[in-house]
């Protein structure tokens, strides 16, 4: 069963590197869409000019280019997330793997007569992928060759010869290996995907024929497995595959919710974003949930210590709300009142099913400011943004009333309600004690992982330093605390030490000492 933990754990944060990238994608197309977007020129005429609008779409149709491309994306990026050593040689190997991986299927399908004329591609399941046709895996494609490279690089990547043969050593070696298998891969995957996308397109099926129900159960689920990082594997199927739905957008397929709607943003012929774009309202808990949970805890707060809850409640708050980065409020409560996260989770699941009932198809995954630059030039026909706050706004209320009865019913210790011998803090006393020493910071955090020989692995998402290591017995929580830890999570030997938005100061601090 640890073995299984890890092994997800480990494939979840190798996901993290090309999933942060096309957010980033997604604002130079809302950017683009901005200059050369017709609709807006109605209102602003400047934007009206040629030049602005040429330029305008110049930066979304680029942009949209990664999309036709997410393969690529993630055959790279999966090896250098999983890579233990030398990422860069990971990233290499991964690259030749796809490259080979693709090249094989279609010459195993031009061997067999079963490469469909250009009109007819669509219709048999192929796709060209640069340039090559091939089997229309999507993401998935990436993704099988991805892992595949980074654990076999991980495995052989230190196997050193000697003598003349020393040039084929490490990376070497791994490349070695990897070119037969790549193409024996291809040569089994132009005869099993058929089936394999045939149980896929039934589960999207199954989980579209629930409904508003099956958005739900997806909205809990994404949630609820936050505390132990395993959320990016339930949401990225849908963001990035034939889950979240497949469509034709301006004479190009696309598959997964994420990669639809983006395309549809630059895309002129699309007068209103598809349906699919619901499997991406992740950010109504984010925007309108728990900014009412944090404005719950500071009135219900005892009152000598308001002063104290707000000074920690409303950062918390404004990073979600802004941002869309949702762990230090939930952290505020979930290991206090882990109730309460389930009712976060579960309410999570009902303002997504509400926008499915609503037949919201607004753009609305993370913070504020995403929602703005995204929704606001498409206009209210391409994008019922005004019925995406509505929902918000109930979900609000919801959260507010529910979370306000709770703590005050079952008497919970959030941040503000602590014991009289307890102080009111996210973090520990000697926050950030190191922090402009980044010498200290690191000597100190190492400490606290059982020192340099029980780390294996240091990487880092969004806010928490996530290390595999030897022995998870040896972890000093208090020490990591006192580094500004907000919390510390074990999944057999992976430790996910949540810091927040300056994370990356962390690993870095950690890197220079190991």
């Amino acid at each position: 069963m640890s073995r299984a933990v890890n092994a997800l754990q480990n494939f979840g944060k190798s996901l993290f590197g090309p999933v942060l990238i096309l957010p980033i994608v997604g604002l130079f197309i809302a950017f683009g869409n901005i200059f050369g977007n017709g609709n807006l020129a109605e209102y602003l005429p400047f934007l009206g000019h040629p030049l602005i609008q040429h330029t305008g779409q110049l930066i979304a149709k680029s942009a949209v280019s990664v999309l036709a491309n997410l393969a690529l994306v993630f055959a790279v990026g999966i090896p250098v997330g999983l890579a233990a050593r030398d990422k860069g040689y990971a990233a290499l190997i991964g690259l030749v793997t796809f490259i080979v991986f693709i090249n094989a299927m279609n010459v195993t399908m031009q061997m067999q007569g079963a490469l469909a004329a250009a009109d007819q591609m669509k219709a048999a399941g192929q796709s060209m992928v640069l340039g090559v046709q091939v089997l229309e895996m999507g993401v998935f494609a990436g993704i099988l060759t991805g892992a595949l490279s980074g654990y076999v690089y991980n495995k052989y990547s230190g196997v050193q010869f000697s003598g003349a043969m020393a040039i084929y050593s490490g990376h070497c070696f791994v490349a070695i290996i990897m070119l037969p298998v790549s193409m024996v891969l291809g040569v089994i995957m132009s005869e099993l995907w058929p089936f394999a996308q045939h149980g896929i397109s039934t589960l999207a099926m199954a989980i579209k024929g629930a409904g508003p129900f099956g958005v739900a159960i997806y909205g809990f689920l994404e949630r609820i497995l936050v505390p132990t990082g395993l959320h990016h594997l339930v949401y990225t199927p849908f963001l990035y595959t034939e889950l979240g739905g497949t469509q034709e957008v301006c004479g190009s397929m696309y598959q997964g919710a994420r990669n639809i709607y983006f395309a549809e943003m630059a895309c002129p012929d699309v007068k209103q974003l598809s349906s699919t774009v619901v499997w991406d309202a992740r950010g109504i808990s984010k925007m309108f949930g728990l900014p009412a949970a944090a404005l719950a805890m500071y009135l219900t707060a005892k009152p000598e210590r308001k002063a104290a809850a707000k000074a920690i409640l409303i950062p918390a708050a404004l990073t979600s709300l802004l941002v869309g980065v949702t762990e230090p409020i939930e952290f505020s409560f979930l290991f206090v009142a882990p109730l309460l996260f389930v009712v976060h989770a579960v309410l999570t699941g009902i303002g997504m099913m509400l926008f499915s009932l609503f037949g919201v198809h607004a753009i609305g995954a993370n913070g504020i400011i995403d929602f703005i630059l995204y929704n606001l030039p498409l206009g209210t026909e391409k994008s019922n943004w005004p019925m995406y706050i509505v929902v918000g706004l109930i979900m609000f209320a919801l959260y507010f009333i529910i979370f306000r009865f709770l703590i005050l019913r079952f008497d919970m210790k959030t941040p503000g309600r602590e014991a009289e011998d307890e102080e009111t803090r996210l973090y520990s006393k000697q926050d950030y004690q190191a922090k402009g020493n980044n010498d200290g910071l690191g000597v100190a955090i190492i400490e606290g992982l059982g020192g340099r020989d029980n780390i294996e692995v240091v990487d880092n998402c969004y806010t928490r330093l996530r290390v595999t290591v030897k022995d998870v017995a040896t972890i000093d929580e208090p020490r990591l605390k006192a580094t500004g830890a907000k919390a510390v999570i074990k999944q057999g030997n992976n430790v996910q030490v949540v810091y927040g938005l300056h994370v990356k100061k962390m690993r870095e601090a950690v890197e220079a000492f190991l």
